[in-house]
């Protein structure tokens, strides 16, 4: 078995890699085409911007750390190295990145609805 996953990977991860290569581009390539055809100019379409990217990244990242903090401590602590302890690891992460976003969805919806507020007073 171990001989046969020794001659596949080196032949299957470069047509992996190619055939991605190759997804990417065709599918730029019909977008574009796509445009086009619409009479629009494919050059003139900027990226959209994402304000809060950087909020969400932070809150994700800071949600997780805290997770890993808390199940070292609780690995230490509470279990003593008895138990198999990398559940708590995965679901603590889990669970405070996912607070991490919770708060990041709640702080955006609060400021997009603060701006039609104010909006919709002038």
């Amino acid at each position: 078995m171990n001989d046969a996953l020794g001659i596949l990977v080196p032949i299957l991860v470069p047509l992996g890699l190619f055939a991605m290569i190759f997804g990417i581009f065709y599918v730029r390539n019909k977008e574009r085409m796509a445009m086009i055809e619409r009479g629009m100019d494919p050059r003139d379409v900027k990226p959209q911007s994402a304000p809060y990217q950087n909020l969400k990244w932070g809150l994700l990242l800071i949600g997780a750390g805290l997770g890993l903090f808390l199940a070292a401590i609780l690995d230490n602590m509470a279990f003593d190295g008895d138990a198999p302890t990398a559940a708590i690891y995965f679901s603590l992460i889990a669970i405070f990145g996912g607070l991490g976003l919770f708060i990041s969805y709640r702080i955006e919806k609060k400021e997009v609805l603060d701006k039609e507020k104010s909006n919709s007073a002038e």
